[in-house]
């Protein structure tokens, strides 16, 4: 087995992490959950609830991960007590990590086509129904979804091939600080259209009115979620980019480091998104309808608007494509850690695999929409995204966090050596109480209630 890689710098293992935590949702749900749900009154809850919640299970895998220095199947391996079964849970992070690259990168394929529509001046000048139809003539185009995906998934390929420092960590490293500076230029742009105050305001402001009409169980489950989702948790992103990095800097630090890139970034596209909304009198709507439908009418009447849709959906393929490197690498470290293979075998792989475990979800839009898994109006994308979000991230996350405060797991205080190692911000054992009982009952509920409301 070829010895462990490392990153070469902390800067290329934050913006690693981040890159990995900082995807689409953090662009398309977040400005509309933060607007729906009381503006910032919403975003003090998902702060407070992030610190309390989702760092302590960052500082979690990344200290399995520096303690091992392996991937989260032979992590589990090497850290629970003999005769025990933990690892099992690293299978279901294996196949989650794959089933999500699976619908994830026909999503980015779809980002990747708009950009080419942005820069090609398809959308200049067009109407709302050229641009309706051109979405729908994406969606029922198998050729079209297949081969914006096969772009997608041999650059991911060849990135992480290219090798962890050379490839992953370059790349990734380049990407986000284009991506950062891109963003800024945006949110710049984007708070000088006239009437964009008024979209601030809406945003950012604390309105309890709004805060109380979407319910405050339903405000504080949001941010909640929200707070867990956006950081990649519990399918062992973080934990192999901890296996990477040396012991120089304690982990709660570089957790928090991490934490408030990806919020920055949640909230400056919203700045972004938001108030070009109000500027043209459109609903700060939730999903894909906001990204594919609305702001590509606000780009084609915009002075300018195909460079700035361009420059818009340029930002939002890095923000994918950093999500599809980091997962990938996850991936190719399996089949480094398990099975022993060189890193460019290891990687054609998993390309392959995910490549071929693809084309169900581009299908499901169109030749088999009749397949309605789950329920009524879904297709095997949201097969696939309740497989990942409802149930491998979640309660992997809860096994994780019993793992590492738990006598019968690696315990309490091995992980709290682990994580403290290094200079910067150190976890108090005081707060053992919260990390054992508190922190499972959180993660208990989110996994329940959203299984739940779900059906």
């Amino acid at each position: 087995m070829e010895q462990r890689e490392n990153l070469g710098s902390r800067l290329g293992f934050i913006m690693l992490s981040a890159g990995c935590a900082i995807g689409i949702g953090n662009v398309w749900r977040f400005p509309y959950m933060v607007g729906q749900n009381g503006g910032g009154l919403f975003v003090l809850i998902y702060l407070v609830f992030l610190v309390i919640l989702g760092v302590p299970v960052m500082t979690m895998e990344y200290a399995m991960g520096r303690a091992t220095r392996k991937s989260i199947l032979p992590a589990y391996r090497e850290l629970e007590p003999k005769g025990s079964k933990w690892h099992i849970m690293g299978y279901f992070a294996i196949v989650g990590n794959y089933v999500l690259l699976m619908f994830y990168s026909i999503v980015s394929g779809w980002i990747l086509r708009y950009f080419w529509l942005m820069v090609t001046g398809t959308f200049v000048g067009a109407d709302k129904e050229l641009i309706t139809a051109e979405f729908g003539k994406m969606m029922g185009s198998p050729s079209i979804l297949l081969l914006f995906m096969l772009i997608t998934m041999f650059i991911t390929v060849t990135v992480c091939q290219a090798g962890l420092q050379n490839g992953v960590e370059r790349i990734t490293k380049v990407m986000m600080m284009a991506l950062i500076a891109i963003m800024v230029v945006l949110g710049i742009h984007s708070l000088l259209l006239p009437g964009a105050s008024e979209g601030v305001d809406f945003y950012l402001l604390p309105n309890p009115e709004n805060f109380m009409k979407a319910g405050v169980r339903n405000v504080v489950y949001g941010a909640l979620n929200q707070s867990f989702f956006t950081l990649s948790l519990g399918m062992g992103g973080m934990l192999i980019f901890g296996s990477y990095i040396g012991k120089e800097h304690s982990l709660a630090g570089e957790a928090v480091v991490v934490a408030a890139l990806d919020t920055f970034v949640a909230i400056v596209a919203g700045l972004i998104t938001i108030p070009a909304c109000f500027t043209y009198g459109i609903a700060p709507d939730s999903g894909p309808s906001l990204i594919f439908l609305t702001l590509p009418s606000v780009f084609a009447n915009l002075p300018g608007g195909r460079f700035w849709g361009s420059l818009f959906f340029l930002f939002l393929y890095f923000a994918a494509l950093s999500t599809m490197i980091g997962v990938f690498e996850n991936d190719v470290s399996f089949s480094i850690d398990l099975f022993g293979m060189e890193r460019r075998k290891a990687a054609f792989f998993a390309g392959i695999i995910i490549t071929l475990g693809s084309v169900p979800c581009a299908l499901g839009f169109n030749v088999w929409s009749a397949f309605q898994p789950l329920k009524a109006g879904n297709c095997i994308m949201d097969l696939e995204d309740f497989f990942v979000s409802n149930l491998v991230l979640p309660i992997g996350s809860l096994v994780c966090c019993l793992f590492c405060t738990w006598k019968y797991g690696w315990g309490f205080e091995n992980y709290l050596k682990e994580a403290n190692t290094g200079e910067g911000l150190k976890i108090s054992p005081a707060l053992k109480f919260y990390f054992k009982y508190m922190l499972p009952l959180i993660i208990g509920f989110l996994v329940t209630y959203g299984l739940v409301t779900y059906f």
